[in-house]
């Protein structure tokens, strides 16, 4: 059973494997996304965020979503 640290103390007690440490940081690095910039109306936002929050989905990952999805049927009839 995983031991969880509860404060900086207990950091000397727990031993680090290096393995595991660096599979962690490849599949972290793997993952990454490019941050970018898009200016929206506010209002546009503010829509965004509570349809959003109806999905159960942070507004951010929602406009991912869409940008996404309008890509592929772009592909599609392009």
């Amino acid at each position: 059973m995983p031991r969880y640290v509860k404060n900086e103390s207990e950091y000397r007690q727990v031993n680090f494997e290096s393995g595991k440490i660096k599979a962690a940081m490849k599949r972290a690095r793997a993952s990454r996304k490019q941050p970018t910039s898009v200016a929206l109306d506010p209002q546009l936002v503010a829509e965004l965020k509570a349809e959003a929050s109806a999905r159960g989905v942070p507004y951010q990952v929602l406009m991912r979503m869409f940008i996404v999805e309008g890509f592929k049927r772009l592909k599609r009839v392009g």
